[in-house]
């Protein structure tokens, strides 16, 4: 496995969620491939082809004030031309103003994702997104697992 093709993924990767924190359509659009593409928005149903999935980034860059993410858990598999990247996004993201034009109040969520990304001839792109929140167990949910 090529050290500089893992790094070219993962800066894909990072480039991905700079581009979803700075909010540019036009940047995030060219990120992924132009057909068969997939995506999976926590809570969200499967979508599929670039209207769908871009028209979801939108919405979701429409509806947020801010949003960052800081990655843990960034893991990078090869298979030709085809990387697997599995990732923890802590995310901190902020609801729409109040009244007084502030911010609203900031929220952290926990999502793991993984980000499938395609060789091409202008390097790596995204083939498909699929996050899914972490639920947090309480102490209460793991005792009404044990078997009686």
């Amino acid at each position: 496995m090529s050290r500089t093709e893992v790094e070219l993924v993962e800066a894909a990767n990072t480039t991905f969620y700079e581009t979803m924190e700075r909010g540019d359509f036009e940047e995030l659009s060219g990120l992924w491939l132009d057909e068969g593409i997939s995506c999976i928005h926590p809570g969200w149903p499967v979508l599929t082809g670039r209207g769908e999935v871009l028209r979801s980034y939108a919405l979701i860059m429409a509806n947020t004030e801010y949003i960052q993410f800081f990655l843990t858990d960034v893991k990078v598999s090869l298979a030709g031309d085809t990387a697997l990247v599995t990732c923890t996004e802590n995310i901190l993201s902020g609801g729409p103003a109040e009244e007084s034009g502030e911010l609203g109040p900031l929220v952290g969520q926990l999502v793991v994702a993984t980000n499938v990304f395609r060789r091409t001839s202008d390097g790596w792109k995204i083939w498909s997104h699929h996050g899914s929140p972490v639920l947090a167990e309480s102490d209460e949910e793991e005792d009404d697992e044990t078997p009686s």
